[in-house]
C-alpha cells in the first residue's frame, strides 16, 4: 500500500493544498487551447515537483487545483 503520509520523529502529516484563482476581472478566458496548455503545464510542473494533483478543474472563468506533497 502507498503511503503518503509524512513520519517524522514524533509526528505524522499529509500537506495538502487547494488553490483556486482567476483573471483579472474572471474574464471567460480559460477555453479551448489556453485551458489544454494549462493542463499540460499543471501536468508537468507537478511531475518536476514530486506533486500529485488530486482534483484540477478549469472553467471559463477560473481554476480550482487540489494537490499534496509526495515528498
Amino acid at each position: 500500500m502507498d503511503n503518503k503520509y509524512m513520519h517524522e520523529e514524533g509526528i505524522v502529516y499529509l500537506n495538502q493544498y487547494h488553490i483556486i484563482f482567476c483573471p483579472k476581472y474572471r474574464r471567460k478566458v480559460l477555453v479551448d487551447d489556453i485551458e489544454r496548455d494549462l493542463r499540460e503545464i499543471f501536468n508537468e510542473v507537478a511531475l518536476e515537483k514530486d506533486v500529485e494533483i488530486k482534483a484540477l478543474e478549469i472553467m471559463a472563468d477560473h481554476v480550482q487545483k487540489r494537490q499534496y506533497n509526495t515528498i
